[in-house]
């Protein structure tokens, strides 16, 4: 491999003769050998604009030569189209900030400017990575503000196949309208519920989850872009200051407002807390709604087996004929993992210090992990087990036939210390509730096919008393 001498304030390096990237970039990636994983793409992209708005402001505001600018911008233009993605080789978690990153967006696009102007890489007296590339910034207004709009970015993706998972999740609820089953608190037989009402609580708790995350999308506009490394802009014109949030929002295509205080913008990240914050409640929603999923379809002959899931591939190396609810466990292992991103999250918010967070790195790659793995897990549970759930209706009649919980109806009519004791001997003697109110002479058949009435007992309004008089 042939190589260019490259040199920084710490000494000189070989850089590989073709590469885009330089001397600090290199040094990074020999520095931080943590995931041996590269920068999102989405964030690679967001950096790309980010730059190409500081040249066209510093062309505009005439501080930057426009042969330059404009090579810059071509530069840029050609990352944001996806090319020269390998050449973006620093770890995404690293020390110092983010400065790695910086440097390496920074020194790709200058490489790529030079060539442009039919220079030979390596050669800064024609584009400069610090002084013409990274002009007006530094890495504490460029790194917060390229992790917002590329987490924005993601955020559109989940929040489309949250949507998809909702309309599914009422789908299936008409569908099961019909179907009465046992409820069950603790465990434990309640009253009867219609499995199309337990279908659309969870579209409804989903429902909750797209408008928190909208929520936190919309606090992301927030940009700290012309703050350069404090939030009082130093080294930034004033006139760039003013004009840069307004150009990277027609770069972007995004809405982007600056901090009203960029000092305050800079030192602090409780957006992204917020955001992960959003999808970890998604999350255990999710969970929730998986264990359910699990729990109504055990069995099949042993279990509660009020719900098919589809059958997706065997279950067992040993058991032939088994089939495990995979589908539903791979989203409560994303919930998991999700929530656990959460927590690094959260301590890395919390441990800016003064004038700056340094922890945005760690913050990025388990956020960016957080929003695409619950993206593909909504995406799983919706094509591959929610759509073809069908119900058990025989299996469910049988339980709410032949369950105590039913008892709960005739408190109105009776007393709740009557139906207690009906309930614990149709539990010692297995005679049902029926049989045993009609033994007492507590009521007649007829009163009690009102009142036992599986569909009267899933709606609220109208009384035992009503329906009797009725």
């Amino acid at each position: 491999m042939l190589y260019r001498m490259e040199n920084d304030s710490i000494g000189e390096k070989q850089v590989p003769i073709e590469a885009y990237y330089g001397i600090q970039t290199l040094r990074a990636y020999e520095n931080f050998r943590i995931t041996k994983e590269k920068i999102h793409p989405e964030l690679v992209k967001a950096l790309a604009e980010i730059k190409k708005a500081a040249a066209i402001t510093n062309m505009d505001i005439e501080l930057l030569n426009r042969k330059i600018g404009k090579a810059i911008v071509n530069a840029c233009d050609d990352i944001i189209e996806g090319k020269l993605i390998e050449q973006f080789i620093t770890d995404p978690i690293q020390g110092g900030a983010g400065t790695s990153m910086n440097m390496n967006i920074n020194e790709v696009v200058a490489n790529r400017a030079i060539e442009i102007l039919d220079g030979k890489k390596g050669d800064y007296a024609i584009v400069h990575p610090n002084d013409h590339v990274n002009m007006g910034q530094s890495t504490n207004d460029v790194i917060p503000t390229g992790g917002k709009i590329a987490t924005m970015r993601l955020l559109d993706n989940v929040l489309e196949t949250l949507d998809n998972l909702v309309k599914v999740l009422f789908k299936k609820s008409k569908e099961f309208d019909h179907v009465i089953k046992m409820g069950r608190t603790q465990m434990q037989d309640a009253i009867p519920i219609r499995l199309g009402q337990e279908f659309r609580a969870y579209a409804n708790a989903i429902k909750r989850d797209i408008i928190r995350i909208k929520r936190t999308k919309d606090d992301l506009k927030y940009v700290s872009i012309g703050a350069t490394a404090i939030g009082t802009g130093l080294n930034a014109d004033e006139k760039y200051v003013k004009n840069i949030t307004p150009n990277l929002s027609k770069v972007t295509n995004i809405e982007l407002i600056q901090c009203e205080d960029l000092v305050d913008g800079t030192q602090n990240l409780d957006a992204f807390a917020e955001v992960s914050s959003a999808l970890k409640i998604c999350a255990i929603d999710l969970s929730k709604i998986c264990n359910d999923l699990r729990l109504l379809s055990s069995g099949p002959r042993t279990g509660i087996g009020e719900i098919n899931l589809p059958p997706k591939q065997n279950g067992s190396s040993i058991m032939p004929g088994k089939i495990n609810p995979v589908i539903p466990e791979v989203v409560n292992q994303v919930a998991f993992n999700i929530i656990g991103n959460d927590m690094t999250i959260t301590m890395a918010v919390e441990a800016g210090q003064l004038e700056l967070n340094a922890f945005e790195p760690v913050i990025y790659y388990n956020l960016f992990q957080s929003v695409e793995t619950l993206n593909n897990g909504v995406n799983t549970l919706i094509d591959n087990c929610v759509g073809d759930i069908t119900a058990n209706e025989k299996r469910c009649k049988e339980l709410v036939e032949n369950s105590v919980g039913v008892i709960t109806a005739i408190c109105p009519h009776v007393g709740y210390k009557t139906s207690a004791k009906i309930a614990k001997t149709a539990i010692s003697t297995g005679e049902s509730v029926k049989e045993l109110i009609l033994k007492e002479g507590l009521l007649k058949e007829a009163e009690l096919d009102i009142i036992f009435n599986p569909y009267n007992m899933t709606e609220p309004g109208i009384s035992g008393k009503e329906l009797l008089r009725k």
